[in-house]
């Protein structure tokens, strides 16, 4: 027999997978690209902020997963004190571009999720034209 405490763990666990949404195909989005401009230092990301902000309400509730499938690996990952994370993408070459990449001030995409996984917040940098 199935212990109740069990099945309310699969159903929460069920829940909780559910929530978020799958980002759809952004066709003008070179994701290849972005990802490897590694901390931005080929400054070959800022086309492509321009792209991303232009999808911005449909990045809003997509899952963890489906942003590192199509950004990568952040450049930078914090987390608070409330098991929210935030990932940091730098845009243009900087500081962080040598051996040791030390913290940069330098234009940067953050995005912030809520303690579900699900992206709460975009916040896109001013880039100079170029």
């Amino acid at each position: 027999m199935v212990s109740r405490s069990l099945v309310l763990f699969a159903l929460g666990s069920l829940l909780l997978a559910g929530c978020g949404h799958a980002l759809p195909d952004f066709p003008d989005f070179d994701s290849t690209t972005w990802r490897r401009d590694t901390y931005g230092c080929q400054n070959k990301r800022i086309p492509l902020l321009r792209v991303l902000e232009k999808h911005r309400d449909e990045l809003y509730g997509a899952r963890i997963s489906e942003v590192d499938k199509l950004l990568g690996h952040p450049d930078e990952e914090e987390l608070s004190e409330q098991s929210e994370k935030v990932y940091i993408y730098y845009i243009t070459a900087g500081p962080q571009c040598v051996a040791s990449h030390p913290r940069a001030a330098g234009p940067r995409l953050v995005l912030r999720f809520g303690a579900t996984g699900m992206l709460t917040e975009t916040l896109y940098p001013v880039v100079p034209a170029q």
